[in-house]
């Protein structure tokens, strides 16, 4: 399935709307005052699983976070205010940075989406993600609404959704991988059962980054695992009462169709965008942690950086807060970090991380008014 020409583009069409045009998202940039795009209502199902992963996320944090970390909430609070304003200064600088470099990212999978308008994306997209129900959703929701408004098409917008959460996908499992072997290498004394549960889990992450690549380099690769994958679950689809009219292999053929132009001319930029965002975030965790005095070796802290990243996924709460924390801070005190200072530490790596983006994501709001709107050619 070929890929139809980025014709969503800014710039990418002559002429002016006529009057009668209306786009749905945003008002036209000619005289148009604008207003915040129209993001789908949550059902009462999605409102519903909202405030139970709130109330998840506050139980979480409120007692599981101390208790599991073998500490109290006003150890942790004594430890946080020796975090000076000069540092927390320079812990915010490194945040901005992270969220710059991902940018990179947004613009190779959009062609056409400049560095400042791929930021506000970023902080609006994560600012609304982290308030509203059905976060994930609702974030897709904001970035397809923005794009719209500055004149791309839908079929682009969605290819690079796709895209994008297919290499954060990509970089979330390689973590492990790097944190595993970096525990396996680096940290003799782990117990025998645990490297072994670590290398199992290695290979196994390592083997589901294979398939992707698989997937997204060959089309004969990608056939021969869409057809393995629909062979295993016909025996449970024959058991649904719901009939699904189309195949693992045809989803797979079009998932990759969709994305490999993309692919072919964005991967350099997607994968720096990255590893430079992943990179920067390390050192902002590094950071934190010697901001409230937690000194582990590098193994055992990209280890519990990388457990993070991939406990974000979670879907039980809002980007995965309560979660999280728990268990970064759970595994830095299992491998020798004092109980408050750990907790403080992922903590005020999270303030930055998660709670940070709200008022970014106001901020966002505010420069995405400023912007001039266009017309989508597919309005």
């Amino acid at each position: 399935m070929s890929l139809q020409r980025q014709v969503g583009a800014p710039g990418a069409r002559s002429g002016q709307p006529s009057s009668e045009q209306e786009d749905d998202v945003a008002p036209r940039a000619a005289g148009g005052t604008a207003r915040l795009p129209r993001l789908p209502r949550p059902t009462a199902r999605q409102l519903l699983q909202g405030v139970v992963g709130l109330a998840v996320a506050a139980f979480l944090l409120g007692w599981g976070l101390p208790h599991f970390a073998g500490t109290s909430w006003p150890e942790v609070f004594r430890v946080l205010a020796h975090v000076g304003a000069r540092t927390a200064a320079g812990l915010l600088l490194l945040m901005l940075g992270g969220l710059w470099l991902y940018t990179f990212t947004l613009t190779g999978s959009l062609p056409g989406l400049s560095h400042p308008r791929a930021l506000i994306v970023n902080v609006c997209g994560s600012s609304v993600g982290n308030l509203l129900p059905a976060g994930g959703a609702a974030g897709v929701a904001a970035t397809y609404a923005l794009c719209r408004s500055w004149g791309f098409a839908r079929r682009d917008i969605s290819t690079s959704v796709i895209v994008s959460g297919v290499w954060n996908v990509l970089a979330r499992v390689a973590l492990p991988i790097i944190g595993v072997s970096a525990l396996l290498f680096g940290a003799g004394d782990l117990p025998k059962a645990l490297a072994r549960g670590g290398a199992v889990g290695a290979v196994l992450a390592l083997v589901l980054l294979v398939l992707f690549v698989a997937v997204i380099a060959s089309a004969r690769a990608a056939t021969v695992i869409g057809r393995t994958v629909d062979a295993l679950l016909r025996p449970l689809w024959r058991r649904s009462r719901r009939s699904h009219g189309i195949s693992v292999d045809d989803l797979v053929l079009d998932l990759r169709g969709r994305i490999t132009d993309v692919v072919r001319t964005g991967w350099g930029k997607m994968t720096f965008g990255l590893v430079g965002f992943f990179g920067v975030y390390y050192v902002l965790f590094w950071f934190c942690l010697d901001a409230v005095g937690v000194h582990v070796t590098f193994a055992h802290m990209f280890a519990a950086y990388a457990l993070g990243r991939l406990l974000t996924a979670v879907g039980i709460t809002p980007g995965g807060v309560g979660v999280t924390e728990t268990g970064t801070a759970a595994v830095l005190v299992g491998w020798g970090a004092s109980p408050a200072g750990a907790t403080a530490g992922v903590v005020l790596f999270s303030l930055y991380t998660h709670l940070m983006e709200i008022p970014l994501g106001a901020v966002g709001w505010l420069a995405w008014g400023l912007t001039r709107k266009q017309q989508p050619a597919d309005a």
